[in-house]
């Protein structure tokens, strides 16, 4: 192993939308962008089947096309894209410093953070087993492919709550089932639920198996907590809406984060409280969550980390 330090202009963490967005616009201001993709290159996307909401793609495109897609655009520019993740970061000096799997120490002069979130999910196999195949994290997403079929919504939030309403739209009948004898959502969103005729909320019930014909969801077995009746549900959709959880455990102490973790920014911007600093996609937006908000941002950290390296290189 070699004791060298690399220099690099511009350092891209994490793959997805928001970095490979990121890196075609770095390099295309020569900027020389170098990336770690993470341990699941190209994001929670090459995890999931089809995406029909992607612009550009009139009749659809896998998950994992779509990323491909996007790797080989930011290549063609080139950047240089490295398989490994970043184990630890120094931002409290510059040139930042940061630390790959493999010991290798970089030097880099603006840092474009872009690892993402990861939807909570209950833990279950058969919730692994199905997912993109009745199985979702995201109503927005996934809806669309249920429309006028029954689904159901696991959780209590307002995520559960806006998931359930927003598929009220698309469907016959919606489910929401909740684990305890309240929702936690706001005021504002248990009005909407209660107001919707078509959402039915299972109160003390917990999901203990998601059914299937092996192909796909037919049903969801649940458990009332309080009397442990057994029952079973026919739905073609399950969605969890229990929460994300931001992948910011590495920056944790070296950036500003807020209660759920994810990394605050400038509004408007891409920026921390780190100048040179760039956070961009889900690691920093709770709200929207989908792949070509991300890829705006993506883009918008990379003009403004040229912007901020060019005014370190001719003054303010």
């Amino acid at each position: 192993m070699s004791n060298e330090v690399e220099k690099v202009k511009c350092l891209i963490i994490g793959s997805g939308p928001a970095g490979y967005t990121a890196a075609i616009y770095a390099a295309r201001a020569d900027l020389n962008p170098v990336m770690y993709t993470g341990l699941v290159m190209g994001g929670q996307l090459t995890q999931t089947t089809e995406v029909d909401n992607f612009p550009g793609y009139p009749k659809g495109v896998q998950g994992v096309e779509l990323m491909e897609d996007l790797r080989a655009q930011a290549e063609r520019f080139g950047t240089d894209i490295r398989f490994g993740i970043i184990s630890a970061v120094d931002f409290s000096k510059r040139p930042f410093t940061v630390t790959t799997d493999d010991n290798k120490v970089i030097q880099a002069e603006t840092v474009i953070i872009s690892t993402g979130a990861t939807a909570k999910w209950l833990g279950i196999e058969s919730e692994q087993r199905y997912n993109g195949h009745g199985v979702s994290a995201c109503a927005t997403c996934d809806g669309f492919f249920y429309r006028g079929m029954d689904v159901a919504v696991v959780g209590g939030g307002d995520t559960a709550a806006e998931e359930a309403t927003y598929l009220s739209n698309l469907c016959k009948k919606v489910y929401l089932i909740v684990r305890r004898d309240e929702l936690r959502a706001s005021k504002a969103m248990q009005a909407r639920v209660f107001n919707t005729p078509n959402i039915e909320v299972l109160w003390n019930h917990v999901t203990e198996e998601i059914v299937g014909d092996d192909k796909f969801v037919t049903g969801v077995r649940l458990k009332n907590v309080k009397t442990d009746e057994v029952k079973t549900i026919d739905v073609q959709g399950f969605f969890v809406a229990i929460g994300h959880h931001p992948n910011t455990e590495l920056f944790v102490n070296q950036i500003d984060l807020d209660e759920q973790g994810y990394i605050k920014t400038v509004p408007g911007s891409t920026r921390t409280n780190i100048e040179g600093v760039f956070a961009a996609g889900d690691v920093q937006d709770e709200i929207y969550r989908q792949a070509i908000t991300a890829a705006g941002t993506g883009c918008m950290a990379a003009i403004e980390a040229e912007r901020w390296l060019a005014s370190m290189k001719y003054g303010k």
